[in-house]
């Protein structure tokens, strides 16, 4: 079996796959500080409770955003399956050319989900990412890497109105029943959530311009399932997009 893990700032998405079928899958918080060790246990939880045996686990792939977490869980799967992970990056095959000013800029986790999404879709493609940031990257016809946009995740934002002002305070995040609020919290919700409606949905509409208007739109992520869904352009919802893109790089690097 092949253990994928995309490691975010917010949380790790966890997946089992055997015979490149996906057979399991968690999300747990990320956590800079918490150890080797401390994974390991939740790990075995997970795999204990969902009655599965370590010793199955053969492969490990990563990707990951968060630099100090890369050696943890590098020595996770040493200690604990008795592996090498592979690690999504330089000197890995994608099968992708990335023509990005700097392709070393581009966070794995963007690239893992741009091979799944033309694995799957083709090209052209447009994939929005619901996550701590939200991305939107672009997939040329011809399976290139173009580039996209970044911008900050709706939780973000939440955050930054409660931290950054005296009188707002910390809200879910939902869809309001109107859209003139009628209380600061549904007010905060009205902005937020149709906000971000009328930012992706821009966003998506001059990337497919200059993609030539044909563009298959792809959204994953943490609030895809909520938000994408008003999003009229947004064909497909594909919440494991990155752990499918994972498993499709190992294979490409098996040897």
């Amino acid at each position: 079996m092949l253990l994928a893990m995309d490691i975010g700032n917010t949380s790790i998405v966890i997946g089992i796959f055997k015979s490149q079928r996906l057979i399991k899958h968690w999300k747990i918080q990320a956590e800079k500080e918490k150890t080797c060790d401390e994974y390991g246990i939740t790990f075995l939880n997970l795999l204990s409770l969902s009655g599965l045996d370590k010793t199955k686990i053969k492969s490990v792939i990563l990707s990951s955003v968060v630099p100090p977490l890369t050696p943890v869980f590098q020595e996770l799967a040493r200690s604990l399956f008795e592996v090498k992970a592979l690690i999504v990056g330089p000197g890995l095959k994608t099968g992708m050319p990335i023509l990005y000013e700097n392709p070393l800029e581009v966070g794995a986790d963007r690239v893992v989900a741009a091979v799944a999404a033309f694995s799957k879709y083709g090209g052209p493609s447009i994939i929005v990412d619901f996550g701590t940031a939200t991305t939107f990257d672009a997939i040329s016809p011809k399976g290139e890497y173009l580039g996209g946009a970044i911008a900050p995740g709706i939780q973000i934002a939440a955050e930054a109105l409660y931290l950054k002002t005296a009188k707002l305070p910390r809200i879910e995040i939902k869809k309001p029943r109107k859209a003139i609020g009628r209380t600061t919290v549904s007010s905060m919700q009205s902005g937020l959530y149709f906000g971000y409606i009328g930012l992706i949905s821009r966003i998506i509409k001059e990337m497919n311009k200059e993609l030539g208007g044909k563009a298959n739109v792809i959204s994953t992520g943490g609030f895809a399932a909520t938000i994408s869904q008003e999003i009229r352009s947004i064909r497909f919802h594909e919440p494991y997009l990155v752990l499918e893109g994972l498993m499709i790089i190992y294979e490409r690097n098996r040897e």
